[in-house]
């Protein structure tokens, strides 16, 4: 009983290591890409995480998936719920967990 405070400084440890590792991490291509607009630290994280020289192959793929994200149309709930293609799935879904509730499967 007398120990519990060095059962919470246990996590000082893990902490400290990754407080002195976390500047020497790369950043992520895709974030330096896409938020940062840097090409050439994409390029260069690109080739450090993929190991090969030539990465344009890969830098185009992530700015063609941006591409279709930003073309994409959300919907509402309410849109949703009267497209006549995806009704009973989400109804499958919302009686299977419904079921899953109030069966107690959650609390296996």
């Amino acid at each position: 009983e007398s120990r519990w405070p060095f059962l919470f400084g246990a996590i000082i440890v893990p902490s400290l290591i990754q407080a002195v590792i976390l500047p020497f991490l790369p950043e992520s291509p895709r974030y330096l890409l896409l938020e940062k607009h840097n090409t050439s630290k994409a390029e260069k994280a690109f080739q450090r995480f993929l190991g090969k020289d030539d990465v344009s192959h890969e830098i185009e793929e992530v700015l063609a998936e941006s591409r279709v994200q930003r073309n994409t149309k959300l919907v509402s709930i309410l849109q949703l719920l009267r497209t006549r293609a995806v009704r009973w799935q989400i109804v499958t879904v919302v009686v299977t967990m419904g079921c899953y509730q109030l069966c107690g499967l959650n609390a296996v």
